[in-house]
């Protein structure tokens, strides 16, 4: 992608996180509405509400086919899927349990991808006004200025952020295995976001970020902000569609 659609392509991100960070923060003064509550997943009217600002601005600004979690692979109004190099991929609200609890650790996230590859990514932290941007081979921004990962090279150093997801299961093995993973960490740190963790390892909050089967929306921002940062991601197919196996890093550090 060249220089002027990249940045063509960012600014319409950041419209359509905007819109969708405002219209999410306002809900936050009403009653919190849940639509469903499934298992360890729940979904909330503000997840709609929000997709819809970033994916009409999307569809205004852009040609490009969109993926989002609430309404999976989104059409353009001729009823084609858009480009079909590039697409967007869309979590209008990363961190809906947070959101619906008060616990201020959620974001919008939208990501541009060119196949499996990260093309650029935006995370709006709106209720602290973060405004995460970056494009890959040029650089990362908080609010305009630049950012990247940190120069710290030793696990026992680092903080690794991590979680679990929604459709993991919590056996012994598998708590056992998530364990092994972690204890070579100085600490780790459970956002209840995926998106904003692999914003923190953007700016050099943390080190890494690692999670098995998370959904792509979940992450594909984040990737790219990571990468454009200076740092490396190891993905990786998870069960199922859509479902990724991530560890993104400062360079430094080794999975």
């Amino acid at each position: 992608m060249d220089k002027e659609l990249a940045k063509q392509s960012l600014d319409a991100a950041v419209k359509a996180a905007t819109k969708a960070g405002n219209a999410l923060r306002e809900l936050l003064s009403a009653d919190i509405k849940i639509n469903s509550s499934v298992g360890k997943d729940i979904k909330l009217e503000a997840d709609l509400v929000a997709e819809k600002a970033i994916l009409d601005t999307l569809h205004a600004e852009s040609a490009f086919g969109i993926l989002s979690e609430e309404a999976g692979e989104v059409l353009n109004a001729d009823g084609t899927k858009g480009d079909s190099q590039y697409q967007w991929i869309v979590d209008p609200l990363d961190g809906s349990l947070n959101f619906s609890r008060g616990i201020d650790i959620f974001c919008t996230s939208i990501g541009l991808w060119n196949g499996s590859e990260p093309v650029l990514g935006v995370v709006y932290d709106f209720m602290h006004g973060r405004l995460f941007t970056g494009i890959v081979g040029e650089g990362a921004w908080l609010n305009g200025d630049a950012i990247s990962v940190s120069a710290i090279a030793e696990k026992k150093d680092s903080i690794l952020a991590t979680g679990f997801p929604v459709y993991l299961k919590f056996d012994t093995a598998v708590l056992q295995d998530f364990v092994k993973n972690i204890q070579d960490y100085k600490k780790v740190r459970l956002f209840g976001s995926a998106a904003t963790s692999l914003a923190y390892v953007a700016k050099g909050s943390v080190e890494a970020y690692a999670e098995n089967n998370i959904a792509v929306w979940d992450v594909a921002a984040g990737l790219a902000l990571v990468l454009a940062a200076g740092g490396k991601a190891d993905i990786s197919n998870g069960t199922g569609k859509n479902f990724l196996n991530v560890y993104a890093y400062n360079s430094l550090i080794q999975q």
